[in-house]
């Protein structure tokens, strides 16, 4: 081969070659910048195999050249969003749903909005610059396919990498290691996901069986019970050598600070329907006992007059109080759970500085439910049935205000001083690294608990800690599972026992596999909270 035909085959190989690298890159975290990778994409030996044999016919058109660009910068499009996904999150994206958060997480990451529309400009820049760069790829493979022995070249690559390929798993051969994942299954979920969104059944109909809310309570003795999801709380705090050792000190403390309260603890693992977000779906699971992993099951949900366990623990004579610091709008929708009281960050009392954006921190959140709900009154009064969300422990885990001796100040007007405030403020906020943030949080969350658990908490308090999911996989490392600790506390060694035979295990350190999903554990609450054996 000499001249022309030479000269087409090298701008052809160098087109191909820039096709797969743009096609096979990967994100191996924690970063959001996606990296090379020598491998080869399934789907661009597709294309080339089929632009071959079709070039047989005649050279390929300037509409051919921009359909087969479109194509390829949709997959390089999704392919990128899915792998920095999973490196930042831990979970793909469904870009139907959690495109209607972004404008949240930027809140949370405190960024300007002149930031973010630079940075959406930005990324339209980057997504046209790479269209041309697609094109001009194809443009160059058209011309090359325009002289025959180029394309028979080309035709006889495509096939040859899509048979050994296709020869995966035959006589042993493992393949497709050679090959990267391939895009087009991450396409069509995407596409299949937005459709099923718009054509979806939002009748209560799709949703199954509600557990039987038809039990007592008698197994709590008319005590209080305090629900608490742990913002972020995985079991990578157990899992993860390094967070397990960090973590070791404030766990004995807390396990230390229950013992001198007279409490018992025990403990499981839950899957939650959720991964590194979505802290609703978690919420809604449990105090429902519907699977909601579908955000749209979640959604349709809120529509119905399902049970919950708000509801019937308001049946049963409790007051049913959401504690929900980090709640900073209308939620006209939770009316359906029944709570008696819904405090949310605006109403719950709060006169202190803001810490972050979640504004309130978790001790101090802690400190106005004791006060307004938990602490006895002059007369009898009903139990409470408290959900509490924390938020401190929130991505980015940051700031984390200071631990508190007097509780009472907490819910005064001056709660932390000028320079608690400025210290927590001046703590680096870091997604490079934020694990030290991370456990920082955690061991905060465990303080404070141990704290109001030993001295300030009613008598026969039982107190409900579970994870509501994992958090980023920035933090619980890649291919984590979905599980949650989930730890009873109280001073009911007889009740205790009644979730040790349900799977739970004494102590703060849960092992094992999870004892089921977190809507599962519904059933097993209204189980072991009735009175009959």
């Amino acid at each position: 081969m000499s001249g022309r035909p030479a000269a087409h085959a090298g701008f052809a190989l160098l087109a191909l070659l820039v096709l797969n690298a743009l096609l096979t890159l990967v994100n191996p975290g924690p970063t959001p910048w996606p990296q090379p990778d020598l491998r080869v994409a399934p789907e661009l030996c597709a294309l080339l195999l089929a632009t071959a044999l079709g070039a047989w016919r005649g050279r390929l058109s300037p509409r051919a050249v921009r359909v087969l660009a479109v194509l390829t910068t949709v997959a390089l499009l999704v392919r990128s969003i899915e792998i920095t996904s999973i490196a930042l999150f831990g979970r793909s994206l469904n870009l139907y749903w959690d495109g209607r958060h972004l404008g949240t997480m930027l809140t949370l990451t405190g960024t300007p909005a002149w930031i973010a529309a630079g940075a959406a400009l930005a990324g339209l820049v980057a997504v046209l610059l790479a269209y041309r760069a697609v094109r001009a790829c194809w443009a160059v493979l058209a011309r090359g396919l325009a002289d025959a022995p180029v394309r028979a070249g080309l035709a006889a690559t495509g096939g040859v990498l899509l048979a050994v390929f296709a020869l995966h798993d035959v006589a042993g051969l493992q393949t497709r290691r050679a090959f990267a994942s391939a895009a087009t299954p991450v396409v069509l979920r995407q596409a299949e996901l937005l459709a099923g969104q718009w054509h979806a059944d939002t009748a209560a109909s799709r949703l199954p069986a509600s557990p039987a809310f038809d039990t007592g309570l008698g197994a709590l003795k008319g005590g209080d019970v305090l629900l608490v999801f742990a913002e972020s709380y995985g079991v990578s705090t157990l899992d993860d050598p390094r967070q397990a050792a960090a973590l070791a000190g404030p766990r004995a403390a807390l396990a230390r600070a229950l013992a001198a309260g007279g409490a018992g603890v025990v403990s499981a693992r839950v899957r939650s329907p959720t991964f590194g977000g979505g802290s609703w779906l978690a919420h809604g699971a449990l105090l429902t006992g519907l699977d909601t992993q579908n955000p749209l099951d979640y959604d349709v949900l809120l529509t119905t007059a399902r049970p919950s366990l708000p509801r019937h623990f308001a049946a049963h004579g409790w007051r049913s109080v959401g504690w929900m610091p980090g709640l900073q709008r209308p939620w006209p929708e939770g009316s359906f759970f029944g709570f008696d009281r819904i405090a949310t960050a605006d109403t719950i009392g709060y006169r202190g500085p803001p810490f972050g954006p979640w504004r309130i921190p978790d001790q101090a959140a802690m400190a106005l439910l004791d006060a307004q709900e938990l602490a006895p009154d002059s007369g009898a009064r009903a139990p409470r049935f408290a959900v509490f969300p924390t938020v401190t422990s929130h991505a980015p885990f940051r700031p984390v205000a200071p631990y508190v001796d007097d509780w009472d100040r907490l819910s005064g007007p001056a709660p932390y001083t000028a320079g608690q405030h400025a210290h927590a403020l001046d703590e680096p906020v870091t997604w490079r690294d934020p694990v030290p943030a991370y456990l920082q949080s955690v061991a905060y969350t465990w303080q404070w608990l141990g704290a109001y658990l030993q001295a300030r908490a009613p008598a026969g308090l039982l107190t409900i800690v579970i994870g509501d999911h994992q958090p980023w996989a920035t933090v619980s490392g890649p291919g984590a599972s979905w599980d949650v600790p989930v730890h009873v506390i109280g001073t009911d060694a007889a009740l205790l026992r009644r979730f040790e035979a349900a799977g739970f295990r004494p102590g703060l350190a849960p092992a094992g596999p999870p004892i089921g999903a977190m809507h599962e554990l519904t059933a097993i609450l209204l189980r072991t909270f009735d009175a009959a054996p």
